[in-house]
């Protein structure tokens, strides 16, 4: 009978940690965000630190994704007229399609916004010699400015990101050790707040700006050429053939660039307009009226099929307006959907083109002691 009975306990134990063995090995499957990201697959190294992805989310249901590379904006959850929600930003669905795709797709970009003529300038009698990307000008601060940086991202609560980097004295070209930080707010009235501050070592140039590709339908298999847009700008400065403002700014009057009426985007890209052909479409700086403002419109855009629009508001000067025109089916991005020309509008608020070759036009630089600040704000709604 002893045999019996501790042959019975043995097994009975043998069950019971065979049962509690299983239990811990048991996997929950992960929970992807309301885009349908998934964390784990932003989890990697840029510049020996480790990327994530971040989520803001607020009481309303819009939510917000951003990773470390280039304190990029990979998801805008907004909902549609019906109440469905669409994502209404381009972008990956991974940390590693960010990194083997040439693109800034959502990212903050800096140095300096926008073209600088034959990536060169000077200042303080110094000239500074840029990376060249665009031809032969440097754009968006050459091919290893901020959008291809690791950002230091903190999240405060469910509705702000504080992003950080410090870009170091002589990094692509620049001068000054420049401290950045941005910070993403998400409000209850579906407002996305993009402020940015920074300050140098030493004077240098500075034009901060986001470049999220935006489009309305939540589907970028449709283009963006039935879209309403309208801009608060009055004068926006022609380009020669290789995008690089001339120096002029001119009347928008009678021009397809003529947003102060909203107007359908397609309407008149295409018109045999020499400044629309230089571009293949719209990708010029419209500067925006004298009397403007933060608190009043400088852009709104809207798409017809699900209702949604885009209002943005800003302190900076002027705004580039690009119709997607370089997109050209190179590139597979979330849900598989490739990305096709004028799939996507961006509205990047930002000082003009060029400025520091071009004295003429508002100044851009800044100098030590000195705190640079701009405000950027899209805000979604219905019609």
């Amino acid at each position: 009978m002893k045999t019996i009975y501790l042959f019975a306990i043995t097994s009975l134990l043998l069950v019971s940690c065979g049962g509690k063995k299983k239990q811990t090995e048991e996997v929950v499957p992960e929970q992807p965000t309301v885009s349908g990201l998934y964390l784990s697959k932003f989890k990697g190294m840029v510049s020996g630190k480790e990327t994530s992805l971040y989520v803001m989310k607020n009481a309303s249901g819009m939510e917000v994704c951003v990773t470390n590379l280039g304190a990029r904006i990979v998801s805008v959850m907004v909902p549609d007229k019906t109440g469905a929600m669409k994502d209404v930003v381009l972008g990956f669905s991974s940390i590693d399609d960010y990194l083997n795709n040439k693109n800034n797709f959502g990212a903050a970009i800096g140095r300096y916004g926008n073209r600088i003529a034959k990536g060169k300038f000077t200042l303080e009698g110094v000239e500074y010699s840029l990376p060249i990307n665009n031809g032969e000008n440097s754009l968006h601060g050459g091919p290893d400015g901020f959008h291809n940086r690791y950002f230091d991202i903190q999240q405060q609560d469910d509705t702000t990101l504080v992003c950080s980097y410090v870009s170091a004295d002589g990094e692509a070209g620049y001068p000054g050790e420049l401290h950045v930080k941005i910070t993403y707010t998400l409000s209850s009235d579906n407002a996305l707040k993009i402020a940015y501050e920074a300050e140098t070592s030493k004077s240098t140039v500075i034009n901060l700006t986001n470049h999220s590709y935006f489009n309305l339908s939540g589907d970028p298999n449709n283009t963006i050429l039935d879209y309403v847009l309208y801009v608060n700008a009055d004068r926006y400065t022609p380009v020669k053939q290789d995008m690089i403002p001339t120096g002029k700014v001119e009347s928008l009057k009678n021009t397809p660039f003529d947003f102060t009426t909203p107007t359908v985007i397609g309407a008149r890209i295409d018109d045999k307009f020499e400044q629309l052909q230089l571009g293949g479409g719209y990708d010029h700086n419209l500067v925006l009226k004298a009397n403007s403002t933060i608190d009043m419109l400088a852009c709104k855009v809207s798409c017809p099929a699900t209702g949604i629009f885009m209002e943005v508001y800003t302190d900076e000067p002027a705004v580039q307006v690009y119709s997607g025109n370089f997109l050209n089916g190179t590139m597979t991005g979330k849900n598989g959907i490739v990305y096709q020309k004028r799939s996507a509008v961006c509205l990047e608020t930002q000082h003009y083109p060029d400025s520091p070759n071009q004295p003429k036009f508002p100044s851009t630089e800044l100098k030590p002691g000195e705190k640079y600040v701009s405000t950027c704000i899209y805000k979604f709604g219905v019609e």
